[in-house]
């Protein structure tokens, strides 16, 4: 059988049923891409090359224990897996891109937080008009908004933690947040850009 012609979702059925050179295909047929997705984040090849070993043995791990079950969407499935790993490193870093090279708002960029690489070359040129749209709207709110939002999104940080850090209490903290989600939401709607803010 020439793999190379099997779709994504046989391979994978193909190594459920105990073929593992069917996973050696996935890895081949998607490495350079997800490789690509992930150092388009950390920056760091290695760094790179070691999160995309993860998330093929989380891959293997979710196969072999049978919670596979993502109907053929394999490579959207390994993408949501990269992207969640980057987003730990991250976490556990205790920093993010871009905010840890500068203490300045403007750099905030909410698409690091809320893409996850499973975009066309279309789509992903409309994103950039709504990512531009989106940061000019980020920049419009005021200060206390914005850092609320940054602080939540963009460092992790939990409203307890916010509120110690900016002087405020939770409930204050919450209600910046709320109000930020409000304005951003509006302007987006005004602006008819289709965009969920969690």
């Amino acid at each position: 059988m020439l793999l190379h012609k099997v779709s994504d979702k046989d391979l994978v059925s193909s190594y459920i049923n105990g073929n593992p050179v069917a996973l050696d295909e996935l890895v081949n047929r998607h490495q350079s891409r997800v490789l690509a997705f992930i150092n388009s984040k950390v920056r760091n090849l290695q760094l790179a090359e070691d999160i995309f070993q993860d998330a093929f043995f989380k891959v293997i791990k979710s196969l072999n224990n049978g919670k596979y079950n993502e109907e053929g969407k394999f490579l959207p499935w390994l993408m949501r897996i990269s992207h969640n790993l980057v987003i730990d490193y991250f976490r556990q870093n205790k920093r993010m891109p871009k905010v840890a090279q500068s203490k300045s708002l403007e750099n905030f960029d909410i698409f690091d937080v809320i893409g996850n690489g499973e975009q066309s070359k279309e789509y992903d040129m409309m994103e950039d008009e709504q990512t531009q749209l989106l940061r000019r709207i980020i920049a419009e709110l005021p200060n206390e908004q914005k850092e609320v939002l940054i602080m939540r999104h963009y460092e992790d940080l939990s409203f307890k933690e916010i509120a110690e850090k900016t002087g405020v209490s939770i409930n204050t903290a919450l209600g910046r947040m709320r109000y930020a989600l409000i304005n951003i939401r509006k302007l987006l709607e005004e602006n008819n850009v289709d965009l969920t803010i969690n």
